[in-house]
């Protein structure tokens, strides 16, 4: 049988096949020293991970070999070194996430069981975490419900979103379009930076002006609202929007807006009819991922918010503020135990699940747009 081609192959098959050759003609062209030394390397990372799993004393010993085999091969056989290194890194990346995919799981399954309710006969796991809106972890009957967290989280990113999708496509396409080049030069790096400021920071000024002003003038009980929640975390999220649009609608060939313009439309004409739709999987990954801040934003939400997890009335209220999945885990975990603590697991669980969701969703756009943009469909 005649060996798969790449371009018989298409997306993951073809890289595996490419990846495996190319290992195979590494250990062909590789010399039996090296391959000692590789081979060392290798079996002394494994022993380090099992050790680490296993909580060994011992751990650090095949950690150390690790090292100074490692050593040895940069100084002798280099570009083989490097290889191996690189490599380990990548598979070391894939499983960790995994571990950590199985640890978050783990640890949630206790109150999934204890919070199992029966339908028609059969018993769903964790059924009542999604259908009962109490939480209360001190007095009996023990309940710990998702569902005001869940309100908190959609409502806060919903209002986030609001802010920044809009003002970060248009500040994106201010800067694609638009702006001189000695403007954009300043203004991006600019935006940029506001990404590096600490989440704690905006939160603390939430609290301290936006939280005391809003109580005043919509005269509300104490401090915490889902509204100044979503506009605090929106502009955290706004960095991202922007710098992603800007890339993606800078990647529209400049021969489509040349032809555009050639045609006799105006430059708005343009940038609405064939650089936002030419752009449109690009910019709608950087709204993807700007969600996908705001979903996993805590500490802001921490701050501002009330710790109180409970659904605010109406649910459509914003301007009354409980707490969201990200600020419950924050704001209990040093204090939590048993099932408790395997709640705030299955809070993690659910925003992990949701943010991977959005960043694959992001990735698969961004792809498509790349792809169409290349002409090849």
């Amino acid at each position: 049988m005649a060996p798969v081609t790449d371009s018989e192959s298409g997306g993951i098959p073809s890289a595996v096949s490419t990846q495996l050759r190319r290992t195979r003609e590494f250990v062909d062209e590789t010399e039996p020293p090296a391959l000692a030394i590789i081979a060392v390397m290798t079996l002394s990372l494994f022993a380090a991970l099992v050790g680490f799993l296993a909580v060994s004393d011992l751990t650090i010993v095949p950690f150390v070999v690790f090292l100074g085999t490692a050593a040895i091969g940069w100084v002798r056989y280099q570009e083989e070194t490097a290889y191996v290194i690189a490599l380990a890194m990548t598979v070391s990346t894939i499983l960790i996430l995994g571990l950590i995919i199985v640890f978050i799981f783990r640890e949630s399954v206790p109150v999934i069981r204890y919070e199992s309710a029966t339908v028609y006969g059969v018993t769903v796991p964790g059924l009542r975490m999604f259908i009962q809106p109490n939480w209360d972890a001190v007095s009996p009957p023990i309940r710990y419900s998702m569902v005001p967290m869940i309100h908190g989280t959609v409502m806060v990113t919903l209002i986030a979103s609001t802010v920044a999708a809009p003002l970060g496509v248009s500040a994106a396409l201010f800067l694609s379009e638009i702006a001189p080049a000695t403007v954009r030069e300043v203004v991006k790096p600019g935006v940029e930076i506001l990404a590096g400021i600490p989440s704690i920071v905006y939160g603390f000024i939430g609290f301290t002006v936006l939280g005391p002003w809003a109580s005043d003038q919509f005269q509300t009980t104490g401090q915490g609202s889902y509204l100044f929640v979503g506009i605090v975390v929106g502009l955290m999220a706004l960095p991202t929007v922007v710098s992603v649009a800007e890339d993606a609608l800078s990647s529209v060939p400049e021969s489509m807006k040349s032809g555009s313009l050639a045609m006799g439309t105006t430059d708005w004409q343009t940038m609405t009819s064939i650089t936002l739709p030419a752009a449109f999987s690009g910019v709608s990954a950087a709204v993807l991922l700007g969600v996908g801040r705001a979903i996993g934003e805590t500490m802001a939400a921490t701050v501002m918010l009330r710790g109180v997890p409970r659904l605010t009335e109406p649910l459509v209220n914003v301007f009354y503020g409980q707490e969201t999945l990200t600020s419950i885990i924050a704001r209990n975990y040093g204090e939590a135990d048993g099932l408790q603590m395997d709640a705030l697991f299955v809070a993690g669980a659910i925003l992990f699940v949701t943010v991977l969701v959005i960043s694959v969703g992001a990735q698969y756009i961004e792809w498509r747009m790349h792809k169409r943009l290349g002409g090849e469909i």
